[in-house]
């Protein structure tokens, strides 16, 4: 039995066109909806003008606040749809139009009269704003602030120090997939939508949360889904909107978000102001760690990234202190993106360890080894493993580190008008751990059915999923059918945190080791909420090292990227062609983090300017040279009935920071607001 060399299941499907994604199921009778954003940042509807809309041939209903029904109360006032006059931000949804043709709908959505009475906005995110406050904890639910020792005395004392303000710029998910929904109502009021999401029984609960149904009245279906990186990961108000459109229509209702609604609507990473000071000995052993965090939240919702959580968890110093304040400012509400939190206060982090390294005279990957710890440093708790040294000298090694130039000279090669530099930074991600349900069956023609309500959000979970419900059960893949995203199987987690294999793969694991311990019982369901209170209290993480090459134009300021390597200890790999695949993509994301990817807030108008991907930059092709990636073998039997670890966000953690320390490698110049871009390099070079 060769599971390791799974190719992915839905691959046909998807390569012929079968596989369907949520706006192309065929319903009869479907209508479609688009959708009026508020063009102030702030302020109230004062009328909505709907009869020339309505008047229009094809118009079937137009919907707000004035004819929407009343919602129940949701844990995201975001999901609040149409339920107030008020307008917390530019973008914000205040009216839709529904209609036969999805023409006719953005015709007549055009021909909507919205009259407001507008208010002063605020949307500047600063150090000192006088919003700032302390929320209660940060995502999910870490403590906002730790300190142990005496960090500003510690820091004070240390021979060797860095004290560096780092920026990172709004960052908007773009899944392939623009976030979409198919909603209709039966006869007996139950809901059935068709949606773009990373958890079928997440919006299923939310759903009927604010509906004021029973979670049996309503099914939420989605087998495919093209991508999502956070956003999709809770539902975001287009599904509510969906819904309601079809309960008042009594019609099934189709909506697509379009690409630049997404940047109002659908989540985005927050801003982040860091002040990181390092002190050490002479010896590069850190002392003193503090990391001090400025973000932004929204008025409507409160949404706290936990961006120096990862730096309670890298290195030890006896005084260490980490700290988040937030912005409410009248922007929409940040959300997840890819590994929220750690992506960017890894970033600040690693580029002070190089800067620490610089000062202190040792070469970077050496500084990191130094620092290397077999304890959490704030919780005290053991590692299960913890492998970062060995990726370090692994890929050290690989990228033949040994030619970096340790001191950069900001003086092109002779023959070239080039600098080149090499960077390195460590990176890390939380092991998460959550509970779950799942079913195994036999099948009449001696087959097995496995049923969870897991998310393929373009993964190839279903491909893993198969290949350990198949060791479980000691048969081959091929005959092990899987199903997933439908809020009918048996409740599963969202796809998010690097968490969904662990969880889900445990759940089928037992589902399946309960099978085929009774020969003769035909199903199993299990539920494993026990088992998951019950493990030991561990430090569970993935860690790795990402090393990058950069080529600079001394002319133009353009960088260039022509290697990256990412070696990682993420526990056992389940399938390593999806693995690398994963690996990869995180860390091209992260590229496009380093060099382009930025959100310009307009302060004028309260809104994201760049609000298309014509604008907003993203790695194409042609930006991505040779960029691999592999991992170590480890054994860690703490975790879970596979051994593995999250791979889905790891790659993105450390990226930007190597190719920024890579930058600083080739031309002397740390620039350190993201995204590093020829007017910021070249005035300094």
């Amino acid at each position: 039995m060769n599971t390791l060399s799974l190719k992915r299941i839905e691959s046909r499907e998807k390569i012929t066109g079968r596989a369907r994604y949520a706006y192309e199921y065929p319903v009869d009778g479907v209508a479609y909806l688009y959708a009026v954003q508020s063009p102030v940042g702030k302020g109230r509807i004062r009328s909505i003008g709907a009869d020339e809309a309505l008047a229009m041939p094809g118009v079937i209903q137009v919907v707000s606040h004035e004819n929407a029904p009343r919602l129940e109360p949701a844990d995201n006032a975001e999901l609040a749809v149409f339920q107030s006059r008020t307008v917390s931000y530019r973008g914000q949804l205040v009216a839709a139009v529904v209609a036969e043709t999805p023409e006719t709908a953005q015709e007549a959505a055009r021909l909507l009269r919205v009259e407001y009475d507008p208010e002063p906005h605020d949307v500047r995110l600063s150090p000192d704003h006088p919003t700032l406050y302390r929320p209660d904890v940060v995502n999910p639910a870490y403590p906002t602030d730790t300190e142990q020792g005496d960090p500003e005395n510690a820091f004070a004392a240390s021979p060797v120090q860095v004290d560096a303000t780092y920026s990172t710029p709004a960052e908007h998910n773009n899944p392939m997939e623009p976030h979409a929904s198919l909603a209709l109502w039966d006869e007996e009021g139950n809901l059935v939508v068709y949606d773009s999401n990373q958890g079928p029984t997440t919006a299923r609960n939310t759903l009927a949360q604010v509906f004021g149904l029973d979670r049996s009245q309503v099914r939420v279906v989605s087998p495919h889904v093209g991508g999502g990186f956070g956003s999709k990961g809770t539902p975001r108000p287009s599904v509510v909107l969906a819904a309601m459109a079809a309960r008042l229509t009594g019609r099934p209702v189709k909506y697509a978000v379009t690409r630049q609604q997404m940047f109002a609507l659908t989540g985005y990473r927050t801003p982040t102001i860091q002040r990181l000071r390092l002190g050490a000995d002479g010896d590069g052993r850190l002392n003193a760690i503090l990391h001090e965090v400025v973000e932004q939240t929204s008025t409507v919702h409160e949404f706290a990234e936990q961006t120096a959580v990862a730096t309670r968890v890298m290195y030890p110093a006896p005084n260490l202190l980490t700290s988040h304040r937030l912005n409410r400012l009248d922007v929409p509400t940040p959300s997840w993106m890819r590994a929220p939190g750690e992506t960017p206060g890894v970033y600040a982090l690693e580029c002070a360890m190089d800067e620490l390294a610089v000062a202190a005279g040792i070469d970077p990957v050496e500084l990191r080894i130094r620092n290397d710890t077999d304890t959490e440093p704030v919780s005290g708790l053991p590692f299960s493993s913890r492998n970062l040294v060995a990726c370090l000298r692994e890929g050290a090694e690989r990228f033949h580190w040994e030619d970096r130039e340790p001191v950069p000279s900001g003086v092109p090669a002779p023959g070239t008008r080039k600098l080149r530099g090499m960077g390195v930074a460590a990176t890390t991600y939380p092991a998460y751990q959550r509970s779950g349900q799942a079913a195994a069956r036999r099948e009449p023609d001696g087959r097995f059915r496995v049923r969870i309500a897991a998310s393929d959000i373009g993964t190839g979970a279903r491909t893993a999923l198969t290949t350990i419900a198949a060791e479980a059960l000691k048969t081959d893949p091929s005959r092990v059918t899987v199903e997933i995203g439908d809020s009918s199987l048996p409740e599963a987690a969202v796809a998010g945190g690097s968490s969904g294999l662990a969880g889900w793969g445990r759940a089928i694991t037992r589902a399946c080791e309960t099978l085929l311990a009774d020969p003769d019982r035909q199903e199993a369901f299990v539920d494993t909420a026990q088992e998951v209170g019950e493990l030991p209290e561990l430090a569970r993480h993935a860690f790795g090292a990402q090393f990058a090459e950069v080529e600079v134009d001394a002319d133009t300021g353009e960088i260039r990227v022509p290697r990256m390597l990412g070696v990682f200890a993420a526990g056992r790999i389940i399938n390593p062609t999806l693995a690398h695949s994963q690996f990869i993509g995180g860390m091209t994301m992260g590229l496009g983090m380093a060099l382009l990817e930025e959100s310009v807030m307009d302060q004028e108008f309260g809104d994201y300017l760049n609000h298309d991907l014509a604008q907003y930059h993203v790695p194409a092709c042609a930006d991505v040279r040779d960029i691999d990636a592999v991992w170590i073998e480890e054994a860690d039997g703490r975790l879970n009935p596979m051994g593995s670890k999250g791979i889905g966000e790891i790659g993105i953690v450390g990226a930007a920071a190597a190719i920024a320390n890579a930058v600083y490698n080739a031309t002397g110049v740390r620039i350190r607001d993201l995204p590093i871009t020829p007017s910021k390099l070249l005035p300094v070079l």
